[in-house]
C-alpha cells in the first residue's frame, strides 16, 4: 500500500509580513508581538506577558508521510502553498523578547526516538534507527522534547569550559517542563530557564531547559532558581533521566561537564548565541556541511 499522507492545517490566514520572515536564513531574524503581527494558532494565547499566541506556527503546514513507528515514517513542514520548508534552517530562532522558537520532535509521556533528519533534504522529522531497526528510549521521557531551529553544535569546535569536548553535530536540544503534552512538529515559544552540558561518548550534547509561554507556571519561572522553587526536582530529574538512559542496552551512562549541575538562564542564552552563530556559518557555508542538508 502506498504510504498514507496526511496534512494537518496548523495555521491559516495570516498576514504578510509574518510570512516574510518564515524563509529567512539568518541569525536571530527577529518576530516581536509589540509591532502588530499576528499569528494563529490552535490553542489558547497567553495574555500574561505577550499579546501574540503562545503556539507559534506562521503560515505552517505539517505533513506526515507513512504511519508513526515505522522506517519510512517523515513528518514534513510546508508553507501554504505546499511548498517543503526545513524546520531545522527556515523557522525562526529568535522571536524578541528573549523568547525562543522550540519545535517538538518526541512529546512528553512517549518512547520513540524522534529526530530532524539533518541529512535528508528538507530534513524532516523521523524516528532514528541503528541497523536498520527502530530506535526506542528504553522509557518513557518525562517532558517535551526537541530542538531550537537556526542552531547547530559544531564538532570542529571545542568547548574550553566543557572539557574541551567537540560539538555532535545536531541542532541544540530542548527539554520542555510545562505541564501539557505537545504533538510532533508543533511549534511552540518558549523562553529559556537553564543549560545542561551532556557530554555523550565524547561528544557536547546541550540540553536547554525552558518552558513554553502558554504554561500556567510560565509567568512564575524566569531563571534556575525559579525552576527549584516551581517546579522543584525538576533539573535534577532531567539530569538524572539523561544520565542513565543508555544503561538498560548495557551502555555506560553520560556524563555532564559544569560541575555536574545546570547553568542559569545566562549561560544558556550563551549557548544559543554560540550555536545560532555556528550555524550561520554552516549554511553560508564557511564551514564544510558534510553529509548535512542545506535544504
Amino acid at each position: 500500500m502506498a504510504a498514507a499522507a496526511r496534512v494537518i492545517a496548523i495555521a491559516g490566514n495570516s498576514t504578510a509580513a509574518a510570512s516574510s520572515f518564515l524563509l529567512i536564513k539568518t541569525p536571530f531574524a527577529l518576530q516581536r508581538c509589540s509591532n502588530g503581527l499576528r499569528f494563529n494558532n490552535v490553542r489558547r494565547s497567553s495574555k500574561r506577558l505577550f499579546s501574540c499566541n503562545a503556539i507559534y506556527n506562521p503560515q505552517v503546514q505539517i505533513k506526515q508521510d507513512g504511519q508513526p513507528e515505522t522506517l519510512d515514517y517523515r513528518v514534513f513542514f510546508e508553507d501554504t502553498s505546499g511548498k517543503k520548508i526545513s524546520p531545522w534552517h527556515d523557522v525562526p530562532l529568535h522571536l524578541g523578547d528573549g523568547v525562543f522558537s522550540f519545535i517538538v520532535e518526541i512529546p512528553k509521556e512517549s518512547s520513540a526516538k524522534l529526530e530532524v533528519a539533518t541529512d535528508e533534504p528538507y530534513t524532516p522529522i523521523k524516528q532514528d534507527t541503528k541497523k536498520g531497526k527502530l530506535r526506542y528510549y528504553p522509557y518513557n521521557i518525562n517532558w517535551n522534547y526537541g530542538l531550537l531551529p537556526q542552531t547547530w553544535e559544531d564538532p570542529s569546535l571545542p568547548n574550553s569550559e566543557v572539557e574541551g569536548a567537540f560539538g555532535d553535530n545536531d541542532p541544540v536540544d530542548v527539554v520542555e517542563i510545562g505541564e501539557s503534552r505537545r504533538k510532533v512538529g508543533d511549534i511552540l515559544k518558549v523562553k529559556p530557564l537553564a543549560a545542561l552540558a551532556m557530554i555523550d561518548e565524547g561528544e557536547l550534547d546541550w540540553k536547554i531547559v525552558a518552558i513554553s509561554l502558554d504554561d500556567p507556571r510560565a509567568s512564575l519561572v524566569n531563571d534556575i532558581d525559579d525552576v527549584e522553587k516551581h517546579f522543584p526536582g525538576t533539573l535534577t530529574a532531567v539530569r538524572d533521566w539523561f544520565r542513565d538512559y543508555k544503561i538498560p542496552d548495557g551502555k555506560p551512562a553520560n556524563k555532564f561537564g559544569l560541575g555536574n549541575k545546570a547553568a542559569n538562564k545566562d549561560y544558556a542564552l550563551k549557548v544559543i548565541t554560540e550555536t545560532n552563530e555556528s550555524w550561520a556559518k554552516l549554511v553560508k557555508r564557511s564551514i564544510p556541511a558534510g553529509e548535512l542538508s542545506l535544504v
